[in-house]
């Protein structure tokens, strides 16, 4: 019985080691898992905290942009503004350029329409008057023909030639009236006054019966085309 009793005591102390081993198995695998919550709570906190300070620095460089940006903002609103003014004041300066060149222009079309206005008046003057003389390069050669038909019709006639003068007559009778269809008339300058545009004096007659500066002979028959003296008459004038 004592070993009986011995090996039941045995049994009961080896019953008790494994109780207390695995007693301390379980706490200690209790304190291992109490240890990886610890951790997790601790490295949860500090994440939070990286967290907390990420986003402190992200709003402090959002916050520092920000503040680069309105200065940005600032300096480019401000060349804006530079570049409106240089732009403004070059429209302005351009402007004037333009309103100078066109004021020279203006003068100068002015001008040139004055011009043309008197060259236009001119001309048409000169026409007016070529269309109005235009017989009178033709009438000059003809006048020494009146002339002589004038020294023929002063001839003395007689019977037999009667006819031949009358024929000469009629033909200059004819010519002068062709030439005043033109414009071209003989002057009546007999017992007129002298007047130097229209007359030429040759000679100076001394009569009293008659005024001074009257024309009291014609040595040659003057002529004028319309208003124009074609011929000046070739006079005697009284003193």
């Amino acid at each position: 019985m004592a070993e009986k009793e011995q090996m039941e005591m045995t049994e009961n102390e080896m019953e008790a080691l494994d109780e207390a081993t695995n007693g301390a198995a379980e706490t200690a695998n209790d304190d291992e898992q109490n240890e990886p919550n610890e951790y997790n709570i601790n490295k949860e906190t500090m994440n939070s905290n990286k967290e907390t300070m990420k986003d402190s620095d992200e709003e402090a460089n959002d916050e520092e942009k920000d503040g680069e940006t309105d200065e940005q903002d600032t300096e480019q609103q401000t060349d804006l503004e530079a570049e409106e003014t240089i732009d403004a004041q070059a429209l302005q300066e351009e402007n004037d350029t333009l309103k100078a060149q066109l004021d020279v222009l203006k003068d100068r079309l002015l001008r040139l329409q004055a011009e043309f206005d008197n060259y236009r008046k001119r001309t048409e003057k000169e026409r007016l008057e070529a269309k109005k003389y235009e017989a009178e390069a033709l009438a000059s050669e003809l006048l020494p023909v009146l002339d002589n038909f004038e020294r023929a019709l002063k001839t003395e006639v007689d019977e037999s030639s009667k006819g031949f003068y009358d024929g000469v007559k009629m033909v200059y009778e004819q010519l002068l009236e062709a030439l005043k269809t033109q414009g071209v008339e003989q002057m009546d300058v007999l017992n007129k006054p002298f007047d130097p545009n229209l007359h030429h004096a040759v000679m100076q007659d001394e009569n009293d019966s008659v005024e001074s500066n009257i024309i009291t002979e014609e040595f040659q028959k003057g002529y004028m085309i319309k208003d124009k003296v074609l011929r000046p008459a070739m006079v005697k004038v009284n003193k």
